[in-house]
């Protein structure tokens, strides 16, 4: 429950300290209760000096003629000089209607009033002591008469009636003790002491009367206030009916709401007016029909949402009402509030229109997909059929985003989707999942051949070129795709069963679509269980490296340097291929610290060979373009003491697609430090010359299939590796040939003009020790010669 308003709600108690003025009540009864208390102060004033100056002179006619004139006179000038001063004082503060009294100001008025009671309990005392008895009684009575006066008089300024009749109390006690009259000093106690209760009792329900007043005049005041800005505001209109749910009192503001003439409104059918053409023909919508039930059961209804047709346009009102009856009982009608929340409705639609359609491209986003493909799960347990689901992925969609900006990747994304919409058939929903990956989902997929037409379609489609801000872009598209119920009878489960099949179409190089298979999720398990052992097998010392000999392609056939590889031999699953690992690594964001593991301990190891031998290690995109990879490499160089032109790191033309920028920046500042680079696999993927104009590689290596393929007598393997030695020549750069096998191979490759040659013919990857014994072995023959 939320708690009451303080300023609204009626006051139910106030200590008598604070009716004193010594506490404060808090809250605006504080103000309050300052507001009244001054107002009584400036109310009293007159009345009070008048009400002691008629006393006084009763005082007086009294004593005249048993006290002596200066005892009277005296009293009496001294009881109304006070009182004449006190007024004057308090006149000059002009205490208004609204200024809050002080503290400071019940203080003195208490002082005040505290001096005036001390004079007139003194009257007794005093004056009766020139008198008998019948003089006493009389003064007594005009005492007696005073405490009553303050009393009733002063009610909410309890502190000042308090203090007065305490006082003037005590001054008759004290006169009645003076004059040997007890009896009538205890009953002058008693009665002072049950004023003073009355008085705080009195000041207590004035008090609080006067509060309550001023509460329920502020809430008079604030109900006013809301009917006015009711009436007012264009926001809601009033609406009634009679027993035959026809409109009666039309409201200005109601025929507006139907932009029509209030004499036109009037008598007529109140679903007549809302329901427009729908009026004619019957076929309400669902809403007008609970409005017109409610208002056929006589039933009160709040914020319901209907739609209203206005001269052919739709709009949406929101009405609440309740019946009428007249004092007997009779029903007379309805009587309710309206208000148009055609702009919160058409809001409202837009929203959830938000929450289940991708802003970009406008396709059905996630939510909407789950929902559609739990639904086509349904249906085909029901009707004893199978539904398709398939997850697509960009192939080389992020090279766009990095080459050409994002803006340029959302317009693509943008054409993707509309290629998509235009090749849905009723079957099919296709969607955007984030990123650049899209799902469609097939309501009915029993026909496998279908599923892989509708698969060969959106691969085609997609594949075709785009012309974006005057841009050609290429990429193309790999489909996953899963059969439910057979694959997944949940949406999660089908899901990823389309996942692990577009995983396998990425793995087998983009542009082909891959269906689940049983075999998929096992290579699933396996990859996770690989990744589990790979988070421990740096700590475990599982990995060790193997060194594959590098040698001059002229003469002896000189050792040049290494190539170190990575090896990875685990308790659980043995020797491990590099080839399976490796990505796993990647994907896992393992291939930093495992690649700067590689590193430092390839530097340690090639300070064991004999100065001039240089190391090459394989760099991976992810490691080349980390934060921090620069740094990393001259603290390897610094803490092993390998000079910087030992060390030779090998890159693929990956890294510039990937991360071209960033990847250009990283080797220059690696190649100032005096670190040699060598471009491996030239020629197998996106190769172009503009990598080697926009960075300076020290070595370019001829993949292994060249080779092969020109052993094999192929023209085309032939002209590239010609080419790519000439190229070489002319940028002064080595090349080195992999892969040389077998003389016939290592004859070609010396004819072409290669300068270093790498292959099991020199010698297959072998441990540290084996390639330290080769330089052991050619001193050893040296000698012998």
């Amino acid at each position: 429950m939320t708690k009451p308003d303080s300023r609204t709600d009626l006051p139910r108690d106030i200590s008598a300290m604070a009716l004193l003025g010594f506490a404060s009540p808090g809250g605006m009864e504080a103000v309050q209760l300052e507001e009244i208390q001054a107002r009584s102060i400036r109310d009293r004033s007159t009345v009070q000096l008048a009400t002691n100056l008629f006393c006084a002179l009763m005082i007086a006619a009294i004593s005249f003629g048993s006290a002596p004139i200066w005892a009277i006179s005296g009293w009496v000038a001294m009881l109304l000089g006070f009182n004449i001063l006190w007024f004057t004082v308090l006149r000059s503060k002009e205490i208004s209607e609204k200024r809050r009294a002080t503290r400071r100001e019940f203080l003195d008025m208490g002082r005040d009033s505290a001096i005036s009671g001390v004079i007139w309990g003194s009257a007794l005392p005093f004056l009766g002591s020139f008198g008998a008895m019948p003089q006493w009684l009389g003064i007594w009575s005009v005492t007696l008469a005073m405490m009553v006066y303050a009393s009733m008089i002063m009610p909410s300024l309890p502190i000042a009636a308090t203090a007065f009749i305490s006082l003037a109390s005590l001054g008759g006690f004290v006169g009645w003790v003076y004059h040997g009259e007890y009896y009538l000093a205890l009953a002058n106690a008693a009665l002072g002491t049950l004023m003073i209760f009355g008085v705080l009792r009195s000041a207590k329900a004035q008090v609080l009367y006067e509060l309550a007043s001023n509460v329920l005049h502020e809430k008079s005041e604030t109900v006013s206030l809301l009917l006015r800005e009711f009436e007012d505001s264009g926001a809601d209109w009033l609406w009634q009916t009679d027993t035959a749910r026809c409109v009666t009192h039309t409201s200005p503001r109601f025929a507006y709401a139907l932009e029509s003439d209030p004499k036109a409104i009037e008598g007529q059918p109140l679903l007549k007016l809302i329901a427009g053409d729908a009026w004619e023909t019957g076929r309400y919508p669902e809403e007008l029909h609970e409005l017109a039930e409610r208002l056929k059961r006589r039933e009160s209804f709040s914020n319901l949402i209907v739609p209203v047709t206005i001269r052919g346009k739709r709009h949406w009102w929101e009405l609440s009402a309740s019946p009428r009856q007249s004092e007997n009982g009779a029903f007379l009608g309805f009587r309710g509030v309206g208000s148009d929340v055609t702009e919160q409705r058409e809001s409202a639609e837009k929203i959830s229109h938000l929450a289940r359609f991708d802003t970009l491209t406008g396709l059905p986003n996630r939510l909407q997909l789950t929902e559609a493909l739990g639904q086509a799960l349904a249906d085909a347990d029901q009707w004893r059929r199978r539904c398709g689901f398939m997850m697509i992925d960009l192939d080389r969609f992020k090279a766009v985003n990095d080459t050409l900006g994002h803006p340029v990747g959302d317009r693509l994304l943008a054409q993707v989707a509309k290629r998509l919409k235009m090749i849905m058939s009723e079957n099919e929903l296709c969607g955007r999942l984030g990123g650049d990956e899209f799902a469609v989902v097939l309501k009915d997929a029993a026909d496998a051949n279908y599923v892989a037409g509708v698969a060969r379609n959106i691969i085609e489609t997609l594949s075709k070129p785009y012309e974006v801000d005057q841009n050609t872009l290429y990429i193309g598209a790999s489909v996953g795709s899963a059969i439910g119920p057979v694959d997944g009878r949940t949406v999660e489960l089908l899901m990823r069963s389309a996942d692990l099949a577009l995983y396998r179409s990425k793995e087998d190089g983009g542009n082909v679509h891959h269906s689940y298979q049983h075999k998929l999720h096992a290579n699933a398990e396996e990859r996770r269980v690989l990744e589990f052992e790979l988070r421990n097998a740096l700590d475990s010392n599982q990995f060790y490296l193997e060194y594959q000999p590098v040698v001059d392609a002229n003469g002896e056939h000189a050792i040049a340097g290494f190539e170190a590889l990575l090896r990875w031999n685990n308790p659980k699953f043995g020797m491990v291929s590099p080839a399976k690992f490796i990505p796993v690594a990647e994907d896992a964001r393992l291939i930093v610290p495992i690649g700067n593991w590689v590193l430092r301990q390839a530097c340690a190891d090639a300070m064991k060979w004999p100065e001039g031998i240089k190391v090459a290690v394989n760099v991976s995109v992810d490691q080349l373009t980390s934060q921090g990879f620069v740094e990393s490499v001259v603290q390897a160089l610094h803490d092993t003491g390998l000079p910087a032109w030992r060390l030779e790191l090998e890159v693929t033309e990956s890294i510039f697609v990937r991360d071209g920028g960033l990847a250009v920046q990283v080797l220059d500042r690696l190649r100032k430090l005096g670190i040699k680079l060598s471009l491996d696999d030239f020629g197998t993927g996106y190769s172009s010359l503009g990598y080697l104009s926009n960075i300076r590689f020290d070595t370019i290596k001829v993949d292994r299939s060249f080779v092969i393929g020109a052993a094999k007598g192929k023209a085309e393997c032939i002209a590239i590796i010609r080419a790519v030695v000439a190229m070489a020549d002319a940028l002064d750069i080595a090349t080195t040939a992999e892969g040389v096998e077998n003389e016939n191979e290592l004859a070609m490759i010396q004819q072409f003009g290669c300068d270093k040659i790498q292959g099991y013919y020199f010698g297959r990857p072998m441990a540290f020790q084996d390639a330290c014994a080769l330089f052991q072995a050619s001193v050893s023959s040296r000698s012998v010669a």
